[in-house]
């Protein structure tokens, strides 16, 4: 019998339209394998909806025929009509806030609902750059020094020295990062990044470094790791135009052309913090390099594309990693823990009414 994957994607981050790509690869490469896919779109004015969803283009007008849809104990169900969608393991393309921060991982886990993407802690703290430096540092993986803003604060509380790269701390996709060379730009910079998000991360700018990328992944109950990618830019920055707008092909090297040793510490890094957060699904480390040392920079859990391409060079191979991903979800074993019923509530408890112990 056909597994059914939901595939959620879209939501109310600035990275929507990002994800709308990123989950129609997904649902067609699925497709593909032989699952019964269940396109779950999160429009940007909330909710969740499912329908006749084949290509990116479809999202440009969203269709009037799409049916609401609400969580239903293990699966999901018309908001109208109440049609039942069982699901046997669900898969998350929905980047950035309120999709890769936990939140939808914390209701899939809520409902009962398998996932073939990281859970909440991992999601919830490596989407908050801040705590990414204090996770990393706890496991002993080098980080660039930075200070975190909260809003309302000025270029006057920076206190590391110009240049420096100013980032909203809960962002992805290059979406306002900008250098600042003088203070002039430094507030340019805070008062764009504080428009986006609350909080703001600053770090020193290091010229000459280069990006370089490692993902990991669980298959076969074993961890995965890609080659270390090298992504080039002709920017102060590899910007989100960069990413995602060019026409030309992503410039790129995998492998890069680093020494051996440099290549492997990556590697063990990006394995260190996967195996620390119980990882599961596939994630992406960033890293920047330079003057020979490597520095993790950020974490993906729902990284582009979901990192395919880290794991082979054509559309079978995506299709056979992102079945394995499935396949790996609905093969583990689930977690049987006892849950205590205290009893507490059958004594005398205080609970505020009358003054009194009832």
């Amino acid at each position: 019998m056909q597994k059914t994957v939901a595939v959620f994607f879209g939501g109310t981050s600035n990275e929507h339209e990002i994800s709308v790509i990123t989950g129609m690869l997904a649902v067609n490469l699925l497709r593909g394998a032989e699952y019964n896919v269940l396109p779950v779109y999160l429009p940007r004015t909330g909710g969740m909806v499912t329908g006749e969803m084949r290509a990116v283009a479809d999202f440009r007008s969203p269709s009037a025929k799409w049916k609401a849809l609400r969580f239903c104990g293990g699966g999901l169900e018309g908001v109208k009509g109440r049609k039942k969608y069982p699901v046997d393991v669900a898969l998350n393309c929905c980047h950035g806030g309120f999709g890769e921060d936990g939140t939808l991982s914390a209701l899939l886990r809520w409902h009962h609902i398998r996932s073939a993407s990281p859970d909440v802690p991992m999601s919830a703290i490596f989407m908050d750059k801040t705590l990414t430096k204090a996770a990393a540092r706890g496991l002993d993986i080098p980080v660039l020094d930075g200070v975190s803003l909260s809003e309302g604060e000025g270029a006057d509380a920076v206190g590391i020295p110009l240049p420096v790269i100013v980032k909203p701390a809960r962002l992805g996709s290059s979406i306002g990062i900008k250098v600042a060379k003088n203070k002039e730009e430094l507030e340019k910079a805070l008062t764009l990044a504080f428009t986006l998000d609350g909080t703001v991360l600053i770090e020193p700018y290091l010229e000459g470094r280069r990006d370089l990328n490692c993902a990991a992944c669980r298959l076969q109950g074993e961890v995965k790791l890609s080659p270390v990618e090298e992504v080039f830019s002709n920017e102060e920055i590899l910007t989100f135009s960069e990413k995602y707008e060019g026409t030309e092909e992503r410039r790129s090297a995998l492998p890069a052309e680093i020494p051996e040793e440099t290549a492997e510490k990556i590697q063990t890094y990006t394995r260190r913090i996967y195996e620390a957060f119980g990882g599961k699904g596939v994630v992406r480390a960033d890293f920047l390099l330079a003057d020979g040392k490597a520095y993790f920079n950020e974490l993906n859990t729902v990284p582009g594309s979901l990192a395919c391409y880290l794991f082979g060079e054509s559309l079978t191979d995506a299709k056979k990693f992102l079945a394995g991903l499935v396949e790996e979800a609905l093969c583990a074993p689930e977690a049987q823990k006892q849950t205590i019923a205290t009893g507490i509530l059958n004594g005398s408890v205080f609970s505020g009414k009358g003054g009194k112990r009832v």
